[in-house]
């Protein structure tokens, strides 16, 4: 008998142990479910975004709201930029470091094939480039623009479209 009450205790233990596991992994699950809805919770999409004009949730809704078919994508430049500029009172070299900022994944992939086209384009513009404009914000806008211009125009050809929304310079040095 005394055996008898010895291995019921040992059952109970061990469903007690199995019940506080249970209870722990639910909590954990629910704890997590909820630091994610709170920590990670884009705000949700309009109504009129959800719905077409039947009153049906069109497809493009039911795509993940961190994949935009039109969200802002970059493409570096393999290598930075380096060059001689010609100034008043000395030569220098400058050193620009380059990324595309392009609108979806379509023409991320189109820049990606065109790289050695893009690099041209730009060697292009910077070569034209004068030390003593560069030293100015103006100089660099201006140069930057004419880059983004080039680089447009270069891309049209090939493409027939307009695959290259800004050129952005992450670098820039002049000694």
């Amino acid at each position: 008998m005394a055996e008898e009450e010895l291995q019921m205790e040992e059952g109970g233990k061990k469903k007690g142990k199995l019940m506080i596991i249970i209870i722990a992994v639910v909590v954990l699950l629910v704890g997590g479910g909820a630091a994610y809805f709170f920590l990670m919770g884009d705000e949700p999409m309009p109504e009129e975004a959800m719905m077409d004009d039947s009153g049906a949730a069109p497809q493009e809704a039911l795509v993940s709201s961190t994949v935009k078919p039109g969200s802002a994508l970059y493409v570096a430049m393999p290598r930075p930029f380096r060059f001689n500029v010609p100034g008043s009172t000395r030569d220098r070299i400058v050193q620009i470091k380059v990324q595309l900022m392009v609108r979806g994944t379509d023409n991320e992939e189109e820049a990606k094939k065109h790289i050695p086209l893009i690099e041209g384009s730009l060697l292009r513009i910077f070569s034209t480039a004068n030390a003593d404009d560069l030293v100015t914000e103006a100089g660099k806008i201006a140069i930057r623009d004419s880059a983004l211009t080039e680089v447009q125009k270069t891309m049209s050809g090939v493409s027939g479209g307009k695959v290259v929304e800004e050129v952005l310079f992450t670098g820039f040095v002049m000694q």
